[in-house]
């Protein structure tokens, strides 16, 4: 039967769309107005508790009167319906509408509105551009993806509950008051009217302190991550403590403001307490003198005094819900700081698909700088860096190979970035066979691009989903064909992980640590021979090689490079002598252009890099062979 219910709010169901950027209370309803049925149905089951809480104390009173009232033989033959009215509200009304509650709450709300508001998150987030990620902990994004949603589901649910207790129970307890005797209302509107004062002072200040808790502890997570992120670093240079006192920090700035939040929640506890205790004291007081006056009967004093202490006790359960609802509410807002945030880069309105018919690539007045960056997570312009790249203007023909080249700085692996959109350029624009790559989308851009990176990096799942990465509908068959040429498929078959998965179905670790620089590269080529994109680009592919397996894949990727337009940036100059074109950078600018026999007969820039790698000795007849340059 619950299962029914659970049905009917699926998390991922439907199309996201990216949060508001304006506002907590816009943030809310955003993901609010998705579950509206579910809303109301919560805000009525809520109300309706709150009702029937509020006639227990009735009932005590109700039930000290007839007894009081009437004699024994008397009690159920004139007042049974009353008293069967009152059990049937307490036997099936009362348990019927908390049932409800629960399985809203339970079966409903906490899965599933939960995680509908992390994966809407998680989708806006991932779009966010490179740079997005480049100016934040990743823990730190993980983790405010990660409990915005249950925090958001908390002090909803708590807000709702904690709202019709107090206006519901203490409106209902007023009126009931009020027609047992003004005057024994009177101490329950000083309570409230102190209330309302206590709630103005303290939940702002709880509010602020509950948010630097929360990005306190998103700090620290981060932190935490990075250390374990980058462990191996951490050990080589024997940085152990240097990473205590780095997380210490955080775990010190932490306790400081947790603890500044409890001095608050400590100060608005004992005042409520007090509260209570007067309100007690003084309608009990109030109740008694007035009975022994004559003035109401014995089932007015047993009504006002349960009143009262069970609004005491509601107070305390929203006292402590309120201080929960905001330090949610805190947590929601720290989430806001990495998802309520713009999108950066988006693909323009009317962004067609990009369509490649040759693969001719043409870079036109470009000029790039780094310090036109803004950090998403300060809002402020990034660090003045200067220009990178000065007025480029380069065609590559469809088909062609051309290195890159140049010393650390020069501009080659921005200019990779910028083609891959993954920054907007200050000034020109990029066409891939005519088509401004700025008018394209992102990902029908990327997808016709493939790209084997020096610092390779692989999902922490196994080697078949790694390698199909680069084509989702990949055969089994296909897989294997792409290793086996990466050269990568008789290791494969080797691994065994810890969970006892061996070959393509062990998994690698986290980046891939599981393995080797040089398996993780044969890994990343497969992917890339799988993708049969008709761009590529090679930047340092080769590097975590060794000379006998390079050797032996040299050969696929020549035929890899087949048909293809090829960037490739490597700082082993012999790894490129054989592209068509050689593009020299220097600070920014394209400062020699030609073939490796070409360069070196100028004598310019690349002759000089040229005689630094090879140590000044040249091969005899290299400028007639440019196959036989090796440094």
């Amino acid at each position: 039967m619950l299962r029914r219910f659970e049905r009917l709010l699926d998390a991922t169901a439907g199309q996201p769309a990216p949060p508001p950027t304006d506002g907590l209370v816009r943030f809310y309803w955003h993901f609010i107005r998705q579950v509206r049925a579910l809303t109301v149905a919560l805000f009525v089951c809520g109300g309706l508790i709150a009702v029937l809480d509020t006639l227990i104390p009735t009932f005590i009173g109700r039930i000290i009167g007839l007894v009081s009232s009437a004699t024994p033989d008397t009690l159920f033959r004139d007042h049974s319906g009353t008293l069967l009215g009152m059990a049937a509200v307490m036997l099936l009304v009362r348990p019927a509408s908390f049932m409800a509650h629960t399985i809203l709450v339970n079966q409903i709300v906490n899965p599933g509105l939960s995680n509908l508001i992390r994966w809407q998150n998680h989708w806006h987030v991932v779009r966010q551009s490179w740079t997005f990620f480049q100016n934040d902990f990743a823990g730190r994004i993980a983790n405010r993806v990660q409990q915005t949603g249950p925090s958001m589901r908390e002090s909803l649910v708590m807000a709702f509950d904690a709202a019709w207790y107090i206006v519901v129970y203490g409106s209902a307890a007023l009126l009931l008051l009020a027609r047992l005797d003004w005057t024994l209302m009177l101490p329950m509107v000083a309570w409230f009217c102190c209330y309302a004062v206590m709630l103005r002072y303290f939940v702002p200040r709880l509010r602020d302190r509950s948010r630097r808790v929360s990005e306190m502890r998103s700090t620290l997570t981060g932190r935490i991550v990075d250390s374990y992120t980058n462990i191996l670093t951490v050990k080589l240079f024997a940085r152990a403590r240097d990473e205590d006192a780095f997380v210490r920090e955080a775990i010190d700035d932490h306790t400081a403001a947790f603890r500044d939040q409890t001095r608050m929640t400590s100060g608005y506890t004992m005042t409520l307490s007090m509260m209570n205790a007067s309100l007690i004291v003084a309608t009990a007081t109030l109740a008694l003198w007035q009975w022994s006056e004559g003035r109401i009967p014995v089932a007015s004093v047993a009504t006002a005094i349960p009143l009262s202490w069970q609004l005491t006790n509601i107070a305390g359960w929203v006292a402590r819900s309120v201080t929960s609802i905001f330090e949610n509410i805190g947590t929601v807002q720290d989430g806001m700081r990495s998802i309520d945030v713009p999108q950066q880069m988006p693909d323009p309105p009317g962004a067609r698909e990009l369509r490649v018919t040759g693969g001719e690539i043409r870079f036109d007045h470009l000029h790039f700088d780094y310090g036109r960056i803004r950090d998403v997570v300060t809002g402020r312009e990034g660090v003045h860096a200067p220009a990178v790249l000065h007025g480029i203007n380069l065609t590559i023909d469809a088909g062609e190979r051309v290195g890159l080249v140049g010393p650390s700085g020069a501009g080659k692996s921005t200019l990779v970035n910028l083609l891959l959109h993954f920054y907007d350029p200050a000034q020109g624009r990029i066409l891939i066979d005519g088509q401004d790559i700025a008018r394209v989308t992102q990902e029908s851009l990327r997808a016709h691009i493939a790209m084997v990176t020096q610092d390779t990096s692989l999902l922490h799942r196994s080697i078949r989903d790694n390698i199909r990465y680069g084509r989702r509908d990949a055969t089994e068959a296909q897989i294997i064909d792409a290793a086996k040429k990466a050269e990568a498929h008789d290791f494969i078959l080797q691994l065994e992980d810890w969970h006892g998965r061996r070959g393509y179905d062990a998994h690698v670790g986290e980046r891939g640590v599981k393995l080797s620089g040089g398996q993780r590269q044969r890994v990343a080529l497969a992917r890339v021979i799988l993708k049969d994109a008709p761009i590529l680009i090679l930047d340092e592919a080769t590097s975590a090689l060794d000379s006998e397996v390079e050797a032996a894949i040299q050969s696929q990727l020549d035929r890899l490079m087949e048909g293809r337009t090829v960037i490739a940036i490597a700082h082993r100059l012999s790894t490129i002598a054989r592209m068509d074109r050689l593009i020299v950078l220097d600070r920014g600018r394209i400062v020699e252009s030609g073939s490796h026999a070409e360069l070196l007969r100028a004598s310019g820039v690349y002759a000089g890099l040229w005689h630094r790698q090879s140590g000044g000795f040249e091969t005899v007849g290299a400028e007639e062979n440019d196959n036989q340059f090796r440094p």
